[in-house]
């Protein structure tokens, strides 16, 4: 119903029909009150207006009860509009369980994308109807932001921090994707297409291409490249070779507690893991030394994505929990003898 209205996009997802009813809700509110209003000025300027010149008005209260209703009436309407959007933001915020990654990077003024399996696109991402999509959002040179009309989904892409959105496509089409954060001159023409396929037609547009390699994929490649694995070896490998661990493990560590050396604790989501990347000297894992250097401005947007998605499967293949090793850290200047390495390579870790 709602895209028959004058003004309304199409309306093809799953979020769409509680963001249209929403506002649709508020706007009949204030416009019945806009006009409840405006009919009871006119009649007050009727009713009471001076009868003569030496006419003087006479000061009236009006009862309690008129006081409290017209208090608590509109009190109780607003706190259940607020309950009822707060309820749609957490819907269009928390994404299912079952969500599928994809990848989204603006960049001026274009938009990449990247299926889970490797697949590669420009200005266009094909996604198959009836599955929920959660699109990992980042920005390579300024603010933009992903805004699809016909989902109803509207979610910045910020320099140095990833954002998401999520949706789930409802019938099979092409649907307008725009930039809606002006991003300099070509900001008009930076446009896009999500093309909604039925499963069966997606399966073969997938089969149609060449296929890249994952995030993940990508992410242990460049995990290894960085030789992160200098430091941050698997546990069972730590202790089969006998090695001193140089920082912590990451198996398992997406998504738990971690505790730092001011004694506090924080979660090891993504912007933990982002923020242990680029400004590893911000939150030092306690029981470990601050050797980790920066790679800020060693790695790109789409480079910490793949890293993300790497120590992400990390966790949902292990499930052990975060924790530092039981032997001692050593020093970052006396590295183990019995660990050989490229000494043209510096020792690096991702887990501060």
């Amino acid at each position: 119903m709602e895209q028959e209205l004058p003004l309304f996009p199409e309306s093809a997802s799953t979020l769409a029909p509680q963001v249209d009813a929403l506002f649709l809700a508020w706007s009949a509110i204030s416009i019945a009150f806009t006009i409840l209003i405006a009919v009871l000025i006119v009649y007050f300027m009727v009713r009471y207006r001076r009868q003569s010149v030496d006419e003087v008005g006479q000061a009236e209260r009006a009862p309690a009860w008129l006081e409290v209703a017209w208090s608590i009436i509109p009190l109780i309407i607003s706190l259940a509009m607020f309950a009822w959007g707060a309820q749609v933001f957490f819907e269009i915020y928390r994404a299912p369980k079952n969500a599928v990654e994809y990848w989204a990077v603006g960049k001026q003024w274009m938009w990449k994308f990247q299926h889970p399996d490797g697949h590669r696109e420009i200005n266009t991402l094909h996604i198959p109807v009836g599955v929920p999509v959660r699109l990992h959002i980042q920005s390579e040179d300024v603010i933009h932001s992903v805004f699809v009309p016909a989902f109803r989904i509207k979610q910045d892409a910020v320099p140095g921090r990833e954002t998401s959105a999520w949706f789930q496509a409802t019938k099979p089409g092409v649907y307008h994707l725009f930039c809606a954060e002006y991003c300099g001159g070509e900001h008009s023409k930076m446009t896009g297409s999500i093309v909604a396929m039925e499963p069966e037609d997606y399966q073969v547009w997938l089969a149609g291409g060449p296929v890249g390699k994952s995030m993940t994929a990508s992410g242990a490649d460049l995990f290894e490249s960085l030789a992160c694995y200098t430091c941050h070896r698997p546990a069972e490998e730590t202790v089969a070779a006998g090695l001193a661990a140089r920082a912590p493990r990451l198996e398992g560590l997406y998504g738990s507690e971690v505790r730092l050396v001011d004694g506090r604790s924080v979660t090891a989501d993504e912007e933990y893991l982002r923020e242990s990347i680029l400004n590893p000297a911000e939150k030092i894992v306690s029981g470990w030394q601050p050797i980790m250097p920066t790679y800020q401005g060693q790695v790109t947007e789409e480079q910490l994505s793949q890293l993300l998605a790497y120590i992400r499967s990390l966790s949902a293949t292990t499930g052990a929990p975060a924790a530092p090793a039981p032997t001692p850290p050593i020093s970052p200047i006396s590295p183990t003898p019995s660990a050989p390495r490229d000494p043209a390579v510096p020792a690096r870790t991702e887990g501060q």
